[in-house]
């Protein structure tokens, strides 16, 4: 299960299953919960005129999934040179393994435990398979090995669970860190002003065209969770189970459980700015 729950915030909006941009095509897993959305967007990254692509998140181990995904590239006329992954929960990355056995393609990401393959990911790394550009970003915070990928051919940074394409991202204490998390949304949003990036493919939800407005959007709700938060401890709300009652009452109560493990980590960087 995903730690990308929905929280309240931005309009809901079709899924794109299919073509997001000129170079990126969703095949979408079959595993739509309160934490993933309508599912787990696996995307098939290639250059129209190459016969290798780059499958970014393979999703869960679902055999049935995992030959759709082959099928689909079958069908675009390509083959399946490397595999990598965002980060490490189940939804995106269980079914790497066999994926890699399916498609003999080596897995990459920034886990050791997770690689499939001799080479890691770190930050300034190029990839270039089948001629196609994919930059590694790391975004920190989310979890500890979160990474998107920009495709500037196309404007568009694939971002897995550090932006989803409806509600907000969690960020789940204690491998989540607040901190870090907003400094990889102030580095996403930097690729907007000036490296012309105007297209999120996420790991979850539809396409967002606005890139730049989903950002700042991320940034607002953040920090308006932060001060909520912060007035509720004021208040005498001390607790982590406290708060979430006082902050998220908006908030489905199956989401609680969540909720909580996010306000554990605006605690954290609430006291490790002085703020509380």
């Amino acid at each position: 299960m995903s730690d990308a729950a929905a929280l309240p915030g931005q309009p809901r909006g079709a899924v794109v299953s299919g073509p997001g941009t000129t170079r990126a095509y969703n095949v979408l897993a079959p595993n739509p919960s309160a934490m993933t959305l309508d599912g787990t967007n696996t995307w098939i990254v290639a250059e129209p005129d190459s016969d290798l692509a780059v499958v970014v998140d393979p999703g869960p181990l679902d055999e049935g999934h995992l030959r759709r995904v082959v099928d689909t590239a079958e069908r675009l006329g390509k083959r399946v040179g490397l595999t990598l992954l965002t980060h490490g929960h189940a939804d995106h990355a269980e079914g790497a393994a066999r994926f890699a056995e399916l498609t003999r393609s080596a897995v990459r990401a920034l886990d050791p435990a997770l690689r499939l393959g001799d080479e890691g990911l770190a930050a300034g790394d190029v990839i270039t398979t089948g001629g196609v550009e994919l930059r590694v970003v790391p975004t920190p915070g989310h979890t500890s090995d979160s990474l998107c990928f920009h495709l500037p051919a196309d404007g568009a940074v694939l971002t897995g669970d550090t932006v989803l394409g409806r509600g907000t991202t969690m960020v789940a204490h204690p491998d989540g860190k607040l901190g870090e998390y907003l400094d990889s949304l102030r580095r996403l949003r930097s690729l907007t002003v000036d490296d012309g990036v105007r297209t999120v493919l996420p790991g979850h939800g539809p396409v967002l065209e606005d890139a730049q407005g989903a950002l700042e959007f991320y940034l607002a709700h953040r920090a308006s969770r932060l001060a909520q938060v912060e007035t509720a401890v004021a208040a005498g709300h001390r607790s982590a189970p406290d708060v979430v009652a006082h902050v998220y009452a908006d908030v489905d109560r199956s989401l609680w459980p969540a909720a909580e493990l996010s306000v554990r980590a605006q605690l954290e960087y609430l006291r490790e700015s002085g703020r509380i």
